[in-house]
This record gives C-alpha cells, sequence and structure tokens, in this order.
C-alpha cells in the first residue's frame, strides 16, 4: 500500500441532511484504494463521534476483535460497542454516505458537522462536542505527548 492510500489528513465542515446523508471529502475519497469498492463502516467511536472506516481497514479491525477471548466481560463489551452500531455505507455519485439514525443521535449530529482526517479512519463530529474534547484535552499532561512523539518512528 503507498502511504497516501486509505490515509485521511486534515478537517472539513459539511452538514448532514434531513435523510442522514453526509459528504465525504473529495480529497478523502481520492486516496480510498479500489479495494474498498467505494465503502466505508460507520460505527460509535470512543469519544461523541462516529469513526467512519474504509472496508479495508475494518477487516483489520474485525481480525483483531476475534483475536479478543469473549470469557472476559471487558473484552466482550468492547467488542458488543464496536460492532453493535456498524455498518456498511457506499458512497453515492454526490460522494455522500448514510449514517444510521442510532449514530447520529449518539454523536449529537445536527446540521453542521466537522470532518476529521485520522490517519486509517475519519471522524465526524458535532463541532460543539469537538470544540468541548478539545478544551478537555488541554488539561492533559504534555509529558505524555512526549512519550507519544518517542513511539513514533521518523
Amino acid at each position: 500500500m503507498a502511504l497516501n492510500e486509505n490515509t485521511f489528513i486534515g478537517e472539513y465542515a459539511y452538514t448532514i441532511d434531513q435523510k442522514g446523508r453526509v459528504n465525504i471529502p473529495a480529497k478523502f475519497r481520492q486516496v480510498l484504494t479500489e479495494i474498498n469498492e467505494n465503502t466505508f463502516v460507520v460505527t460509535k467511536g470512543l469519544d461523541p463521534c462516529i469513526w467512519v472506516y474504509p472496508q479495508i481497514i475494518w477487516q483489520d479491525i474485525m481480525a483483531g476483535l476475534r483475536n479478543l477471548s469473549s470469557l472476559s466481560a471487558v473484552n466482550r463489551t468492547f467488542i458488543r460497542s464496536t460492532t453493535r452500531y456498524a455498518s456498511f455505507t457506499t458512497y453515492d455519485k454526490q460522494g455522500r454516505i448514510q449514517v444510521p439514525q442510532a449514530l447520529i443521535d449518539y454523536a449529537n449530529l445536527e446540521k453542521d458537522v466537522a470532518i476529521l482526517g485520522m490517519a486509517n479512519k475519519i471522524e465526524i463530529w458535532n463541532p460543539g462536542n469537538l470544540e468541548q474534547v478539545d478544551q478537555a484535552n488541554l488539561e492533559l499532561d504534555p509529558a505524555a505527548y512526549d512519550d507519544l512523539a518517542d513511539k513514533i518512528i521518523l
């Protein structure tokens, strides 16, 4: 896989229509590899947002989930919360995907949405919720960022 394939960066402002459709930015569609067949998987994020994965990345996530023991209550809960609301969606000729109502409600999406590239996935946010999470994250220990930066191979 080339470096830019299935790699999403940047932030975009869009709207979600009354039918629950939202446009995937053209730059994100351009890096989606053919093997994905224009298909994404949408599911709940761990933050109050929607995670949108290319189909091929979702297959890797499912393989990882299958490796978790269902004998552990924590594992079962995590698997359930990840897969329960997941659904496949293919973008239409206008580049829009359908977002299920349960996910719209979970992420508190109204009209305006923020779409963020998160390397291997896309996040869809209510802009107000994103601002609140960003403000809360300002309180994180800066040393934690240093520790993460040390783990990235440059």
